[in-house]
Parts: structure tokens; sequence; C-alpha cells
């Protein structure tokens, strides 16, 4: 099958040896053939052979736009545009595109500059080598100036880690019983290990029980450098006066940002889908029980990933040679630890 523009050439030269009337009426055929097409073909798929052709035509022939049916006459215009910037764009880019290079000489020059003349700038480097003929911008002489080295400085997650032996964050959270009654539960962890000092459960927490709860949890010369909590009114005047007097210095978190206290509020959420979500607290004694062996258990066998799936009381690795693995229930069976036994 020959291509349209072949076709196209083959017919023309034909119509030279065809008369008059013989013209008009295929004329009278094609244009109706091509109304039949426009009902049909919603929009004819084109090559760009055939936009050239429409392209040149529209240069070598006034009345093309006349004969033009199967697009609009702008779209050839459009044709034409766009060859235009395909062509310059194909000139352009056989070049290497950006600034030139500059030698490596004259690189090692600029640096020699800057090392051997601390004082000077970039302009009077500029000024320099154009004196000795290189012309060259104050942007590209700032590009090459060496640069001093820093001394290193420690990343955040280094900087954290070294104060966190130093934080602790409570905050409390509320459990409900099978008897509909509310129970309150304040937890106080330190950030180093993710261990938990002190915990305590009370139906009625007022500021002076949280008060005693902070000074069971550090005893002696324990307490630690910030207490991080957040505004709730229950730490009143008197317990910011407790724990200033134990050396503390309280950073409180911004409202309604939970966020800004992310470590307590993970263990939380751990407590609740690993423990309280699987059971039905009873009473206060039954539920001050659950969350003893849990926390037995969390600090003793389950691993974090934090911790370098470490333990927060760490735990030895145990090679095959010690024995088979045997598993242990924990927490009434919620949960299990795997260790080896001889055998």
């Amino acid at each position: 099958m020959l291509p349209p523009i072949v076709s196209a050439l083959l017919a023309f030269v034909a119509t030279l040896f065809r008369s008059n009337i013989s013209l008009r009426l295929e004329n009278l055929a094609l244009r109706h053939q091509l109304a039949v097409y426009k009902h049909t073909i919603h929009r004819p798929r084109l090559r760009p052979t055939d936009r050239l052709v429409w392209a040149w035509l529209s240069r070598l022939w006034p009345g093309w736009q006349s004969a033009l049916a199967f697009v609009q006459p702008r779209t050839v215009i459009a044709w034409q545009r766009q060859r235009f910037r395909d062509h310059w764009r194909q000139l352009s880019q056989q070049r290497r595109p950006g600034r030139p290079t500059i030698a490596k000489e004259v690189r090692d020059l600029i640096c020699a500059m800057w090392q051997a003349n601390p004082t000077w700038g970039s302009p009077r480097i500029v000024g320099e080598l154009r004196k000795l003929g290189i012309a060259l911008a104050k942007s590209t002489v700032e590009k090459y100036r060496p640069r001093p080295k820093k001394p290193p400085s420690p990343t955040w997650k280094t900087f954290l880690k070294n104060h966190m032996q130093d934080v602790v964050a409570m905050d409390f959270f509320v459990v409900p019983t099978v008897t509909f009654r509310v129970l309150f539960v304040l937890v106080l962890l330190a950030h180093e290990r993710r261990r938990v000092v002190h915990f305590n459960v009370t139906e009625h927490p007022t500021a002076q029980w949280t008060t005693q709860q902070v000074v069971e949890a550090f005893p002696w010369d324990e307490a630690p450098r910030y207490l991080l909590r957040d505004r709730d009114g229950i730490y009143s005047a008197a317990f910011r006066q407790r724990v200033k007097h134990m050396g503390i210095k309280e950073v409180r978190t911004a409202p309604q940002s939970p966020w800004q206290n992310p470590y307590v509020e993970r263990l939380i959420g751990s407590i609740r889908r690993e423990c309280l979500d699987q059971v039905i607290v009873l009473h206060e004694r039954h539920l001050y029980r659950l969350l003893t062996d849990y926390f037995a258990y969390y600090h003793h066998w389950r691993t974090h990933l934090s911790l370098a799936m470490d333990c927060p009381t760490p735990r030895p690795i145990q090679p095959p040679g010690h024995g088979r693995v045997i598993a242990v229930p924990e927490v009434e069976g919620l949960h299990h630890h795997y260790e080896r036994v001889a055998a």
C-alpha cells in the first residue's frame, strides 16, 4: 500500500492528461466522500508526512484554506510553528549546554590565590585574574573557592541520645471497668531505655496524690534533670513547687499537642493494644495486677526497635548450643517469651 503523499502525487500527475469535465466530476465525488468521512470519523489520524504536505501547501498555494476540510486552518499554522521550534531546538542541542568549562590550570590558580591571600574577596581575585588575561565572572571564582572545614556537628540522633538519660515523661490514661467505673493510670517513663520507672492506679486522682507519686518514683538523689508533661490542671502549684525542690526542671508541651510527648504516648498505645484491649478490667486491684505483669514482661522480655531489638533490661543472646527453645506464657497468657533450656 502506497503512502498517502505518494498516492496524491501520482494522482496530481494523472490529472495533467485528463479533461476538465472529468476533473470536476472527480472533485465532486471526492468532496462527497470527504463529507461522509467527516460524519463518521470524529478525528482523523495524521502522520508527520501529512502535516508536512499541508505546511508546504500553505506556503505555495494561496487558496489552500478553502480546500482544507479535515482540520482547521489554524492547526496547519500551528504545525508550521512547531516545525520551526523543533528545527531550532535540534540545532541548539547539538552544542554542549551550560557555560564553557574552566581549565584545570585556572581552577588551581583560583584556589592558590584564595589560600595565599585569605583577606582577599571575590572581586579582588576577579581583578587579579583579569590582569593576567583571564576574564571570569565573580560567581565562577566563588564556585572554586576552597571551603574551610568546620568541626563536625553531632547529629540530632546523637544529641538526643546524649541527653536522653536526663529526661522522664509522665502522663495519665483512663481505663473503664466492667461496672462502668473509670480508673486513672499514671505512668512515668525514662527515655533512655524506655523503662517505666513508676506507675499507679486510682479512681480519684488529685494534685496531692500526683505529687506523692513523683516523690515515690524518685527517692533520694535519683531525680532526673527534666520532667516532660502536658498542661493538665492536675499539676497544681503545689506539684510544681515540690518538683522544683527535687531539682527537676519541668518541660511542658504545647496545648493539645500530644505528639510533643511521643515516647509516653507510644507506651500508652502499646499498653492498650497488647494488654488492656484484650481483657475486661474488673476493679482497681485487677488492673494493678495486670499492669504489674505486663510491665514485668515489657522490661525483661519485650524487644524494642528503638533499642536495637533489645529489652529495657538488657537481655542476653542465647546461642543454639544452649538447648531447645521453649515458650513461657506472660501476662496471663496474652504474650509469651522464648528461651533456650538444656535438654
